[in-house]
């Protein structure tokens, strides 16, 4: 209690002061509440002494000597003493305004005088040497001195423009029509005097004047100067008008050369004795040999119309057509040359001022554009003469040697035709007819495609074309696929943009690329062709009484050999990379394909024949790795690329499901039928029963086989995985087989809707060979069954449609028109296969970057 009573109760002015800690202080115990009055009145006391105090404080801040009302006065009244020195200043400053207003008025006014005196002193002036400019210049014109009037004139002209806004007076206006009036009296004059001076032949005599008058011309303007330009340039071209037009005989075609040496005598005797007259910006010469154009053009063109109209028939010689158009060509570019420096006015109308470059080129020709049909008729007739010609003619000139880069004499000679052509069409024509000659092109490029290139493989005889033509053929595919895209890009630049879209030659660079996929196939199978012995050696082997496995079978030793000394001996001639690596690819395939025909032929085949297989496929593979170490050989050591050895790898690997079926023994039944369907992997009796026939299994003991084949393939843990058909064993041992459509070493029959098929499946490339080992590939009859694939696809599959669909055949009935249409298609759709990387090629065709590895692992 002590302590409690001992403790200092908390200021009241404290900011953080609890009452109700101040109350706990003084009435810390029950028995303090009987001096509750005592405390109450004290505080009250307190509460009294602070009000008074406060109110005391408020009287002396609000009226002591220092109180804020005062300030608060005082600060007002400063306030308006200082709007009333501001409104004192502003009304002084207005009245200085005034003074100096006033001041200044009678020199504002002076200086308006001044002005006025100073404008109407010049106006008189140049009114007065206006008056005697126009006074001298009616003496000068009298007496026809142009010199002193040409300048005179311009000062006239000039002096007259500055009163122009005064013509409102009567004398101004009288004046201005005087000037008007002198402007064509001197006209006329120095026309008339122009008129009487080439009229009486006295043009050179009287040359000093007329140069003159020309000086006045160009003082009155550029209608004076286009009137005597024009009467100048009917004079000059009167007596042609006369001569070309009124007599039939001169007019006609066969004197086009007489017009054009007519304008030469007549130029020539311009520049020589009237040049000189007229001054050089007028351009007189070009403005003359346009005009003779133009003339001359029209009088083309009611020729030729008259000449299409005749009633006997007889139509414009075209030869006689073609003459004069190149001689009117000649004639342009002689004009273009001449005047190919000078800036040219507009030749639309004389009078206008517009400069812009103006063309001699088309400026007669385009009288001919109508009539352009015939010349492409012609073009045509020549193209179709050549193609017969080029078929008989020799490949390489007599005193050329074979190389490795060199093309068909015939394909060069067709590139300069194609050249010249287009050019000569261009220059006269870039809308229809131009047209026209890109659609008579592009049907030579399939003519020459077809009728030459492939002529050359199908070439008669059992050993086929020689190696060196097969090259030739394959470098003049690969050189029209490159220049029929870049001429369709010539023809796209130079034809109209609305026709642009028309152009389209991309069909053509397909059919090259055919040419070139079927010259790359006729090498393989030169290769092939070598093999033979070593694949007879291999099916006369005893397959299924070997006991065990060896070393690599001696068939294959012979194989490797005879393929590597003829790819050697293809690849040192083929120049291109991409030609290389896709003859490579293409023969790895081809033999997959003959591997897998061999493997039919040598049935029955035991366990450890199937594993000698294995191993021998196995050495065949290493030989093939090292393939393209044949195409431009050198010192180093060669390092197959990766791709294409992953690209080997991948089409020999296709048929170790076969070889591992065929390794495992019937016996226990059980392991044969799960080694089927974990290699194998389809659902189909039919396949499974060519496993065992392939094994030599028993009619007798197949039926269980197969019994116990079905209880595992519909299994549970077997059902889902397993596919309906193998792409591998579906074409084997089957009548029909792919004999007929394959892709394989033994046909070449190709029908394109398989060929897509097979690509989309390349395992059922691999054995598309399979069924057709009874009859070998004829090198010889190459390009005669790639004729024939359009003709058998129509017959046995029916007719392509634009859609990828098929309609059916009807004993190919169809007309020689549908059949060559079919032939053309399928070729440049094997053009386009051949450029989709798919199906062994390895390279995309018609790069001209020459990569060959590019994309060789897809």
């Amino acid at each position: 209690m002590n302590g409690i009573l001992a403790a200092e109760p908390p200021s009241l002015d404290a900011a953080d002061c609890d009452p109700i800690q101040h109350l706990n202080l003084l009435f810390p115990h029950p028995t303090t509440v009987s001096s509750i009055s005592h405390v109450s009145s004290a505080l009250q006391s307190r509460h009294n002494d602070l009000s008074a105090e406060i109110s005391s404080l408020q009287t002396a801040q609000a009226y002591g000597p220092d109180s804020s009302l005062e300030r608060m006065q005082s600060a007002q009244a400063e306030l308006a003493g200082l709007f009333r020195k501001i409104e004192t200043v502003r009304s002084r400053a207005i009245q200085t305004e005034q003074n100096i207003t006033s001041m200044t008025a009678d020199i504002k006014r002076l200086d308006g005088t001044k002005r006025n005196l100073t404008l109407s002193m010049t106006a008189l002036k140049r009114l007065q040497m206006l008056t005697t400019a126009y006074e001298q210049l009616r003496a000068l014109a009298k007496t026809r001195q142009y010199r002193e009037c040409a300048s005179l004139l311009q000062a006239v002209l000039q002096l007259m423009r500055h009163f122009n806004s005064y013509r409102s007076i009567d004398q101004i206006a009288t004046l201005s029509r005087g000037v008007g009036e002198l402007q064509r009296e001197l006209l006329e004059q120095v026309c008339e005097d122009f008129e009487i001076a080439f009229a009486k032949g006295e043009a050179t005599s009287r040359k000093a004047i007329l140069v003159e008058a020309c000086a006045v011309m160009d003082a009155l303007g550029e209608t004076a100067r286009a009137r005597l330009v024009t009467w100048y340039m009917n004079t000059e071209l009167r007596e042609y008008r006369q001569v070309f037009r009124g007599n039939d005989e001169a007019g006609n075609l066969d004197n086009i050369g007489r017009r054009y040496a007519w304008f030469k005598r007549m130029m020539k005797g311009y520049e020589e004795e009237r040049a000189n007259i007229f001054p050089p910006h007028w351009r007189v010469g070009e403005t003359l040999a346009m005009a003779f154009c133009d003339g001359t053009r029209d009088d083309y063109k009611g020729i030729l119309e008259k000449s299409m109209r005749r009633v006997d028939g007889v139509k414009i010689d075209v030869n006689l057509l073609l003459s004069c158009l190149q001689e009117t060509m000649d004639f342009e570019q002689t004009l273009e040359r001449r005047f190919a420096n000078e800036p040219r006015a507009s030749i639309d109308t004389l009078s206008s001022a517009d400069e812009r470059t103006q063309s001699f080129n088309g400026s007669i020709s385009v009288a001919f554009e109508p009539y352009l049909s015939l010349w492409v008729e012609s073009q045509d007739k020549a193209l179709s003469a050549m193609i017969p010609k080029y078929k008989a003619q020799p490949l390489l000139p007599p005193d050329e040697e074979f190389s490795p880069q060199a093309v068909i004499s015939s394909a060069i000679e067709l590139f300069h035709f194609y050249k010249l052509t287009l050019s000569q069409c261009a220059k006269l024509s870039t809308s229809d007819r131009l047209l026209d000659l890109a659609k008579t092109l592009a049907k030579y490029l399939d003519e020459y495609a077809q009728q030459v290139l492939l002529t050359i493989l199908q070439k008669p005889g059992q050993a086929g074309p020689p190696l060196q033509d097969i090259v030739l053929v394959l470098n003049t595919a690969d050189f029209w696929h490159t220049n029929t895209e870049q001429l369709e890009e010539n023809i796209k630049k130079r034809i109209d943009n609305d026709l642009v879209a028309k152009v389209d030659l991309s069909s053509q660079a397909d059919a090259f690329l055919g040419v070139a996929s079927a010259a790359v196939i006729a090498l393989v199978n030169k290769v092939e062709a070598d093999c033979e012995g070593a694949w007879r050696e291999m099916k006369n082997t005893n397959w299924s009484r070997m006991e065990s496995v060896g070393d690599q079978s001696s068939y294959v030793g012979e194989l490797v050999s005879h393929v590597n000394a003829k790819a050697k001996e293809i690849l040192e001639i083929v120049a291109k990379q991409q030609y290389a690596r896709a003859f490579a690819d293409k023969l790895v395939e081809h033999l997959a394909n003959a591997y897998i025909v061999n493997i039919v032929q040598c049935r029955p085949i035991s366990e450890v024949g199937a594993e000698q297989m294995l191993l021998d496929k196995y050495v065949l593979t290493k030989a093939l790795e090292n393939l393209l170490s044949f195409h431009n050989p050198s010192t180093t050591p060669h390092v197959p690329s990766t791709n294409f050895v992953k690209r080997v790898n991948t089409t020999m690997t296709r048929i170790d499901p076969l070889l591992k079926t065929l390794q495992v023994r019937p016996s226990p039944p059980e392991g044969l039928v799960q080694a089927y369907l974990i290699h194998v992997g389809d659902r189909s009796d039919t396949n499974f029963r060519k496993i065992l026939e392939l094994k030599g299994v028993r009619k007798l003991d197949q039926g269980h086989l197969i019994e116990l084949f079905s209880i595992h393939r519909d299994s549970p843990s077997n059902g889902p995985k397993l596919v309906a058909q193998s792409p591998l064993l579906t074409p084997l041992m089957n009548p029909s087989g792919l004999g007929g459509v394959g892709v394989g070493v033994n046909n070449l029959n190709l029908n394109l809707a398989t060929i897509d098929r097979l690509a989309a499946n390349p395992g059922a490339a691999l054995s598309t060979a399979a069924q057709g080992a009874a009859s070998r590939f004829d090198a010889a009859s190459l390009g005669e069954k790639l004729l024939n694939a359009a003709r058998d696809g129509v017959e046995r599959m029916g007719t392509p449609l634009q859609d990828g669909g098929l309609t059916q055949g009807n004993g190919g009935s169809g007309s020689g028109v549908q059949n060559a249409a079919s032939i053309n298609e399928n070729l440049k759709n094997f053009g386009k296969f051949f450029r989709r990387d798919i199906g062994g090629l390895g390279v995309r065709f018609g790069k001209r970057d020459g990569s060959a590895d590019e994309g060789a692992g897809r």
